[in-house]
This record gives C-alpha cells, structure tokens and sequence, in this order.
C-alpha cells in the first residue's frame, strides 16, 4: 500500500465550489485558495445562525505512544463513515503546526484512506493562518520592546515582561536568550524566550474568540508586562490591539476543504493540548453545527488533556453540549502502555495488551465524569493480529464499554460504517452533560479536581512560586477563570516515562500564569516545554522535491 502522501497525491479533487454546494455554503460566501481550499466569509454564520444545531461528537483518544493511535484518522473516516450511511455531516480539525511537521509527530490530516486534502498544503503553508498567528503576536512583541525604548511611559519593568516572542518551528536554542545587545539604539538588554507559535495566546484566542470584534476585545485584555509597581501592562495599554486584529483579519475566517472522499471539512486553529487548550475554532465549530446533522471534531492528545480541556474550556466558553465521545485505542499502543518496547510490538502479546487496557479505563472513567456517552473506537493496523484484536474487543465488551472496529486507514469511509452507526444510535438521546468544576471554584480546587479526577493522582504539590502567583492571581481577579493544564502528553502523571495507569503518584505544579484574553489560567506541570525541539533525525531531513516537482518525505 502507498504512503500516506503518495496517497493523497493520487487523490482527485472535487472544485471547493461543489464541496461548498454540498456543504449548503452559497458561492458569494467563498474566497478560494485556487480550487482546492477556500476561508468562508464571516456573513454567513450570521445568515444561519439562528438555524438548529447539530450533534456535535469530540474524537479523543488514550495517552499517545510512538506506536501510533490515529485519532485525525478516526476522526476523519467517522466523518466519511456518517457520510456513506447517507447523514449530512462536517469533519472540524485543527490546523498542523510545521513544528511536529518537520520534526518527530508528524502533520495532522489523518492518514491512508482517511485524510483531509490537499494534504501537502494543509501541513505547510496552507492559507497563512499560522503565518498570521506568528506576525500578531511578535507585532505585539516589537511595540512593547519600543514602548520601553521610547521612554517607557507606562513604567514598564523589563525584568517582568511575560509575552514572548515565537516562531511555528521546534527551536530549542531559542528557549532562553538575551535581546537588545551591544548597543543602546538595539533596546533595552533582557532575558527572553521564544515560545511555538501554537502555544500563543494568539492562538487560543483565535480559537475561542466568536467573531472579529471579539477577537479585539480579547487580545486587548492580554497581559505582556508589569510595571514597576507590579501592575498589569495589557495590549491595549501599549496602543497594539488594533494593529494585531488587522493582521488577523482574514485568519478569523475557517477554511474549506474537503476528504479523500469528498466529504466537507473545517480546519481553523490549531493550539498543542499539551501546553494550550488543543481544539480547532469556535467559529468553525459554530458554523460547522449549523450546515451539518453531524459534526465530528478531535482534540489533541489523550482525554487527560484535549478532550479535558475541550469540554472543560471550549464548551464552557462557547456553550457546546456535546452529543458523544469517540475514545480511540490501538492494539499497538496498549501493547506499549503495557510494558512493550517499540521494537517488540509486532510480535502478538496478549498479556500486554491486557494490562495496557487500564489506561484506556482510565479514559474512559474520566469522559464518564463528564456524564457523556462514549463508544470506544478500536482503530486497526495491519499487523494487528486477530487474536488481539477480538481480546481488545472482548475486553470492552466484558467490562459493559461501546466498541466498534474502526477500519479507515485501510478502508476509508467504507470501513467506518459500523461506528458511524453506533454513533447515530449513541447520539439519539440527549445526555446530561456536565463539567468536572465551577469555574468559581479556587485556582487549587481546579487543579486538584482535574488531577484527582482525570489523571487519577493522589495529591498536588505547588512550587513557592507557583503559590506566590496564585496569591497574586487572587488580589487580581484571575482566580476565577478555568484553568488549562500544561503537562507531559505521554503520561497520565507529569512523568513521560510512566506508561499504563500509575497509581498514587503526586502531580507537581511548577508555574502558573495569565492567559486574560483568552480566558483561562495557565498551569505548568513536571517539565513541559513552550518551545520543543528537533529529534535526533529530524523528519525535515528525509524531505525534497524531485525532478518532476512532486514533494517526498512528507509522511
């Protein structure tokens, strides 16, 4: 079988236009990226947005492994799979960062059958949202670093300047540096770091603003630094927010493109859910709800942090109730949470497999939480052997979980029919949906209920100055905004290396800071890294051109 982009660039396209008509999206709404991609004008949301929502369905997954789990896939072939029992339906996803593109993970419009296309264009450049994303916020930057070389007449404090500039690209030597050095014309020398434009506020902002205006308000309420006297300095203090809501003008708008089957697509933002809140837009899930019966999104990572943090921070935000929760395991990956090296997962070990399920429990206790039905979706691979696949299934079907074989990689919309139609069944009933804490709760109780019930630790431990910034969130006011977890993706713990469902462990708060704009307090957890770096082998090395034109490496 061909790689995924030899795949994909196999592909025949349908003009965005006809995957517009069939998405009930007018013509006169549209502004084509060629034929292929389209952002769609703001009007029209305001035209139908008095029409029913649909049934909105997150695709989550079990902490993520170098095995693989497939959640854009599942996600991408559930929406083609809806699609072939004849239901109206939109995929909603998030925008890949050129980070993981060009580093390990990878881009993010799924994979084999089950992708979003044109593929090579959603994974770089695509219509300039990141670009745009990264412009803003080091705009904002450069007119903070002016205000304090132009005479500082806000009194600000160098030392206590917290907005960071960024760059979509895993840099590490950019964690930590000094700006404006040698001479006095180049400003003010300070400590600074570079953040992954992904980890912005920017970012989330863009995700959870519900239109332009919005989006202004907010980035206005951002705080990039304090004054001598320790009072907040925001964007709107140093004149920025109007500038930076200029360049993001057309990246407010979703955009338009299309499955390997032609089914319509939204991919708008796209924030790490391991050091931000990890959902696509609310304005694309908006828009999606009102064109489609059926709209299935993802969140990043495991359900300790995307699917969290999209129930716990979107839906509270934008009022969502979601309909169900798709939760996607592999063979493999349980295999590797129960004890499996990497270079051993091809050979058939069911005893594995077996314990690796308790972090798929865990999952799966933690949706229950939130009073949501869930179905698990156990995503094939090749190698997979029946045995373990019918004992995976089995499993589930023992302890009284949902299952259904998910089969798009290999088979595209065709071999997601049976969990779409378990999904249609799910979603018939409405549920009494809930989230796992008041946002007027304290910052602590926040943070112990998210650790207690969805990682299942024993207890929380705060650093002297993760304690000293709540007493300041406190007398500020910031305490009563959700909180989003920054922690390691690949462990229910804030220890990477602590595979399957560790008991009695103590998660360990090391930071915390103000997101104003977007509307949450940031919580840092173990070692969780703003700015990632390049692997080894990065995957940018195996990538080219060739003489034909046609791009390699690309996953």
């Amino acid at each position: 079988m061909n790689n995924d982009l030899k795949i994909a660039q196999s592909a025949t396209l349908e003009d965005i236009k006809k995957i517009a008509a069939k998405a009930g999206i007018d013509e006169k709404y549209l502004e084509s990226y060629g034929n292929d991609k389209a952002k769609i004008k703001s009007d029209l949301y305001e035209e139908i947005k008095d029409q029913k929502d649909g049934k909105l369905i997150l695709v989550t997954a079990i902490n993520p492994t170098k095995a693989g789990e497939g959640k854009s896939t599942t996600t991408i072939g559930l929406a083609d799979g809806l699609a072939k029992i004849g239901k109206n339906v939109m995929a909603c996803l998030r925008e890949p960062s050129l980070g993981p593109v060009f580093g390990l993970k990878g881009g993010a419009t799924g994979g084999g059958y089950a992708q979003v296309v044109p593929m090579e264009s959603i994974n770089l450049h695509f219509t300039g949202d990141m670009h745009a994303i990264t412009t803003a916020n080091n705009l904002i930057a450069a007119i903070l670093d002016n205000s304090i070389f132009q005479g500082n007449e806000l009194n600000i404090n160098p030392e206590k300047v917290v907005w960071k500039r960024c760059m979509d690209m895993n840099d590490r030597t950019l964690r930590d540096i000094t700006i404006g050095q040698k001479k006095k014309s180049n400003g003010i020398e300070r400590e600074d770091h570079f953040v992954i434009t992904v980890a912005t506020e920017v970012m989330a902002i863009l995700c959870l603003s519900d239109n332009l205006k919005d989006f202004e308000e907010r980035i206005g309420r951002c705080i990039v630094a304090y004054t001598y006297d320790n009072k907040p300095v925001t964007v709107k203090d140093i004149g920025a927010a109007g500038a930076a809501t200029v360049v993001m003008k057309d990246a407010l708008k979703p955009n338009l493109v299309q499955t390997l089957e032609h089914t319509p697509a939204l991919i708008h933002g796209g924030p790490f859910a391991n050091i931000a809140h990890g959902c696509n837009s609310v304005i694309a899930t908006k828009l999606a709800l009102k064109l489609a019966d059926y709209v299935v999104t993802e969140a990043g990572f495991g359900a300790d942090l995307g699917a969290e943090k999209f129930l716990d921070i979107k839906c509270r935000s934008a009022k969502l109730k979601p309909s169900a929760v798709v939760i996607v395991a592999t063979v493999r990956a349980l295999k590797m949470h129960g004890g499996v090296e990497q270079t051993e997962l091809d050979e058939e070990n069911i005893d594995a497999l077996l314990k690796g399920t308790e972090n798929l429990a865990k999952h799966i206790e933690s949706i229950k939480s939130f009073n949501l039905p869930y179905i698990v979706a156990v995503n094939k691979f090749a190698k997979d052997t029946p045995k373990e696949v019918s004992t995976l299934l089995n499993w589930c079907k023992e302890n009284n979980h949902p299952v259904s074989e998910a089969d798009g990689w290999a088979n595209g919309g065709n071999g997601m029919t049976d969990l779409a139609n378990a999904i249609v069944d799910i979603t018939a009933q409405d549920n009494d949906f809930q989230f796992i804490y008041d946002e007027k709760e304290s910052i602590e109780d926040k943070i112990e209920k998210i650790s207690k019930i969805i990682y299942g630790a024993k207890d929380v431990e705060y650093t002297d100055l993760a304690k000293e910034k709540i007493q300041n969130f406190i007398e500020n006011g910031w305490d009563k905004l959700p909180v989003c977890m920054a922690k390691t993706p690949l462990s229910l713990t804030d220890d990477l290396k602590l595979k399957g469902r560790p008991k009695e462990f103590t998660i360990h708060v090391q930071d915390i800071s103000i997101s104003a704009g977007a509307g949450f307090v940031v919580v840092y957890t173990g070692n969780i890294l703003t700015m990632p770096g390049l692997p080894k082998v990065p995957a940018a090395i195996n990538m080219g051109v060739d003489e034909t034109g046609s791009t390699y490496g690309l996953f």
